[in-house]
């Protein structure tokens, strides 16, 4: 059967960088830099440009930077933010903390992300802003949702905690709105050794007061003009990611490889495959497959060695968390199939052409055998 395959292997990328991880964590150790500082700034500076963004806000989370966001817009009880019910719960969760409403939207059956010709349906006079997601990796249509959002006075916000670098049509994704947040969980595309974020803003006073509301609401030691939060980036973090960026391209190509191999060796089967539309480009996050047998799928590949994973099997709108909005099967229909029939299979950079076969070859023998 062969090593066992996971879905997602750090060791293999953190490894080969260890000296550089640990030189990097040194020299903060010797400036003492551990609370925002030099690190950050230099980070941020470096990931916004990296985007084509003006200002970088780095945060503890991608989530605090979700929640820095809804509180920059003024969010609160009686607004209302449309958003997709197939993503994390995150980005759900900040639209819930300042009080605002949720208002889900069903999904596009092949790209998986918000399909942008429902929004006009989920209009209401209490709508304030649009939180857009790049799902997987893969962006979601800007063009429509910017247009929407430019006609109706809204914010847009783009959620891309899964898409360090993806383009649409020619552009990095995270400056086509007010606002943009990734994350920097260990597992993202881009990952710290701990926690992370980021708010990405064209607009100078959007970037002044997140620094501030980062930072207990402060902008002079001491005086505190608003309530603000805990929220800061550590510097560590800052020089190890600033270290990883350097590497995001070429990782970014890895996970297209791995991608291509695994549309070429499933092209046939019975799966639904992940399509990226024509004007984008996907940084394959998550290579995620979908079919009606999904567990039994998942359980043999766990047989043959193989890791798989579920993202995500339970749409926002069904989670008991968000049972008050009054949401119930039935109300999402694609998003809640896809919930039942989704699969991610194994995807990182240094997946190797052998294992992504091995991977294929297992999937193809289940359907071919009637396993």
């Amino acid at each position: 059967m062969g090593d066992r395959i996971p879905v997602l292997d750090l060791d293999a990328q953190l490894a080969p960088m260890r000296e550089e991880i640990l030189a990097a964590v040194d020299r903060c150790l010797g400036h003492k830099g551990f609370c925002l500082g030099r690190e950050v700034e230099a980070f941020e500076e470096a990931y916004a440009e990296y985007h084509g963004v003006k200002h970088g806000v780095g945060v503890n989370s991608g989530t605090s930077a979700l929640h820095l966001a809804a509180r920059l817009l003024e969010l609160g009880p009686g607004d209302e933010v449309i958003t997709t019910p197939m993503t994390f719960v995150a980005t759900a969760w900040a639209i819930d903390y300042v009080g605002a409403k949720p208002v889900f939207v069903d999904i596009e059956a092949d790209t998986m992300n918000m399909d942008m010709n429902r929004l006009e349906a989920a209009l209401t006079p209490r709508t304030k802003a649009v939180f857009a997601v790049h799902l997987f990796g893969q962006p979601c249509d800007l063009g429509p949702v910017r247009t929407f959002c430019e006609e109706n006075g809204l914010a847009l916000v783009e959620d891309a905690a899964q898409a360090h670098g993806a383009e649409y049509e020619g552009h990095r994704v995270g400056g086509d709105g007010r606002m943009s947040i990734f994350s920097f969980y260990p597992g993202k595309n881009l990952g710290a050794c701990g926690e992370g974020g980021i708010m990405l803003t064209n607009e100078d006073r959007l970037a002044e007061r997140a620094r501030a509301l980062r930072n207990h609401g402060s902008e002079k030691r001491y005086y505190h003009e608003e309530v603000g939060y805990n929220y800061r980036m550590e510097g560590i973090q800052a020089a190890i990611l600033g270290l990883k960026l350097r590497h995001l391209d070429e990782w970014t190509e890895e996970r297209r490889r791995v991608a291509g191999k695994y549309h070429d060796g499933l092209e046939g089967t019975p799966l639904r495959l992940p399509v990226e539309r024509e004007g984008r480009k996907s940084v394959y996050h998550l290579y995620v497959v979908r079919h009606s047998r999904r567990d039994e799928l998942a359980a043999y590949l766990g047989d043959e060695g193989i890791g798989t994973g579920l993202h995500y099997p339970v749409p926002l709108h069904l989670q008991k968390s968000f049972s008050g909005l009054g949401y119930r099967a039935g109300d999402f229909p694609e998003a809640e199939r896809m919930a039942e029939e989704c699969l991610s299979l194994p995807m990182y950079p240094e997946l190797r052409n052998d294992q992504v076969e091995r991977v294929c070859g297992a999937i193809v023998k289940f359907f071919r055998d009637g396993v």
